[in-house]
């Protein structure tokens, strides 16, 4: 089938020319809007069902949230491999290696997320009770809310799939539109269904459902209708692909487990303080997204501009996109931090936290936010790591910070600090490995810049300019 005048445009790397701070800025721009806006209406989610007046809920919505945090990590380390092998091959002027890649890891986000789904809804009641020591009405709460929106899981990995595949050729403005579908949806549908219908805290449930299969059918219109970037999927080619993408998708998989993992242990670990602390951490993971959705846009968006010049072996480019993402990210957090620091008072009210759930809300707005300084150069570190070759490298970090710099910190910090030395505890850690992690990730895009440019006057890339 002969490409649409839009993909044939899109095909060229847009990324190894031009102005990288200008590519950086854009991508995570247009990224900050979708994910922003999803994150803002699940943080209206939380608003409407503790508009409901039962603590049970918020509790019951915190442990949802962290169950479908392990689903949404295994989609994430697939969105990273079809993003970091489609744009290489694209950066490499291989287009219809490109397109057979983008079907084949269509195909296997399929299968692996249609098995996730079935694991986690045999499994809900087992893992709520034994992982996270749910108990009571927000057990019987969150069980019934997670067997109506797991199996909505497949469709919201193919369209978290499809939205990398438009970030890899380039095409950010509807890489957005995925996202930001999913959260119109949820904003229209969460009232209607909580209150309008009478359906309460399954409402939104069910708004949930509708907003992933939203992002299913416009990540569709993109990367098929509009970019034609997908051939058509069999399994003989998922088959010969697979080692090369799982290569990257089974330690970025495992890497990003890591990261509920440690949740899991510390809510947990919270759980055991009280309904008020788990209470505080469910708005605490509402609010959080909402505040540092930027970051996650940005390290999204900067795989596929390292990955093009990579492919395009651009390592001067590499090195720069890799500093201004770093000079970004640590920007935006400070500001972010300074706004959470004086809105805390108003998140207070809106969602009728009281007691301990108030005071574990303000400390962490006004102190705990320091994590994240050292988490997004964390972030940022990884996303070079699985766009240059090196997995396991995001794997080990990743790992580590969920284990070494979460177990031993939060224990301690609970033990003789409460849930508010528990909080800093999880700074310490990402302050340990995140510093690790950036000097790491300098050290590899080094070598690798001597390894593909050798000479001891290697010559600058035409348009290396900001």
């Amino acid at each position: 089938m002969k490409a649409p005048p839009i993909a044939r445009e899109k095909a060229r790397p847009v990324f190894t020319q031009g102005s990288l701070l200008r590519h950086v800025a854009v991508m995570t721009a247009t990224g900050a809007i979708g994910l922003m806006a999803i994150f803002a209406v699940d943080l209206l989610s939380l608003f409407w069902v503790s508009r409901l007046g039962d603590q049970a809920f918020k509790a019951a919505v915190g442990y949802v949230g962290l169950a479908t945090f392990f689903a949404m990590s295994v989609n994430i380390g697939l969105t990273i491999a079809a993003s970091a092998t489609v744009s290489r091959a694209i950066g490499a002027g291989n287009r219809p290696r490109g397109r057979r890649l983008a079907a084949s890891s269509l195909t296997i986000t399929a299968l692996f997320s249609a098995a996730v789904a079935a694991v986690m809804f045999v499994f809900r009641d087992w893992g709520l009770i034994h992982v996270v020591h749910a108990n009571g009405e927000p057990l019987a709460v969150a069980s019934k809310f997670l067997a109506i929106t797991i199996p909505a899981n497949v469709p919201m990995a193919l369209g978290m799939t499809m939205s990398g595949l438009l970030r890899a050729v380039g095409d950010a403005r509807r890489a957005m539109y995925v996202t930001l579908s999913g959260a119109i949806v949820t904003a229209i549908l969460d009232p209607t269904l909580i209150f309008g219908l009478g359906l309460g805290v399954y409402g939104a449930a069910w708004a949930t459902v509708a907003s992933r299969l939203s992002f299913l059918l416009v990540g569709l219109h993109g990367s098929v209708m509009v970019h034609d970037v997908v051939a058509r999927p069999t399994l003989r080619a998922a088959r010969g692909d697979f080692g090369l993408i799982m290569a990257i998708g089974f330690p970025a998989i495992m890497a990003n487990l890591a990261t509920p993992v440690g949740s899991a242990y510390t809510v947990r670990v919270f759980s055991d303080v009280g309904q008020a602390a788990i209470a505080a951490a469910a708005i605490i993971d509402r609010v959080t997204p909402v505040a540092f959705g930027v970051i996650f846009a940005l390290t999204g968006s900067v795989g596929p501009i390292i990955g093009q010049n990579y492919g395009a072996r651009l390592m001067g480019r590499v090195q720069r996109t890799l500093s201004d993402s770093f000079l970004l990210s640590v920007g935006y957090v400070l500001f972010a931090w300074a706004a959470l620091a004086l809105a805390a008072p108003f998140l207070v009210a809106a969602f009728d936290a009281k007691g301990d759930s108030a005071d574990y809300l303000t400390f962490y707005c006004r102190y705990g936010v320091v994590a994240w300084v050292f988490l997004a150069c964390l972030f940022v570190a990884n996303t070079a790591f699985n766009n240059l070759g090196f997995p396991l490298l995001t794997m080990a970090f990743n790992w580590a910070r969920a284990t070494l710099g979460t177990i031993p910190f939060v224990t301690f910090g609970v033990r003789y600090g409460g849930v508010k030395g528990g909080l800093i505890g999880v700074a310490l850690g990402c302050a340990l490995f995140g510093v690790i992690a950036v000097a790491t990730a300098y050290g590899a895009t080094t070598r690798l810049a001597r390894r593909l440019q050798p000479g001891p006057t290697p010559r600058p890339a035409e348009g290396d300019g900001r």
